[in-house]
């Protein structure tokens, strides 16, 4: 089995267990009589929160692989109330005026 191969069939095998794992979740919320809804909105905001924490808060990237608009996910982070600062590492960027000017932007100006 060439290199190629092994990598298609480990794919189709985690693919077919997250199936099997989904399936097994969709069954389990079922049983505990979990709403369409509730359970649409859980995982929204479960998915949006691993992204969102894989880019430590970062909207515009989280956004981009996602593959939604940045509007559209700070929307969606508005009405799943997801506070985002908790996933900020705490580091800002510092004021313009604190910031160090650039050679480009020097020979500019």
């Amino acid at each position: 089995m060439g290199k190629r191969e092994f990598e298609i069939k480990e794919f189709d095998e985690r693919e077919t267990t997250v199936k099997d794992q989904l399936e097994a979740l969709v069954l389990q919320m079922y049983k505990s009589n979990i709403l369409y809804s509730e359970g649409v909105r859980e995982f929204k905001k479960r998915f949006i929160l691993t992204v969102l924490q894989e880019n430590k808060g970062n909207q515009c990237r989280a956004a981009r692989e996602l593959g939604m608009h940045r509007n559209t996910l700070s929307r969606t982070i508005d009405e799943l109330k997801i506070d985002v600062r908790q996933l900020r590492d705490g580091a800002k960027r510092p004021p313009r005026s604190a910031r160090p000017v650039s050679m480009e932007k020097k020979l500019v100006r």
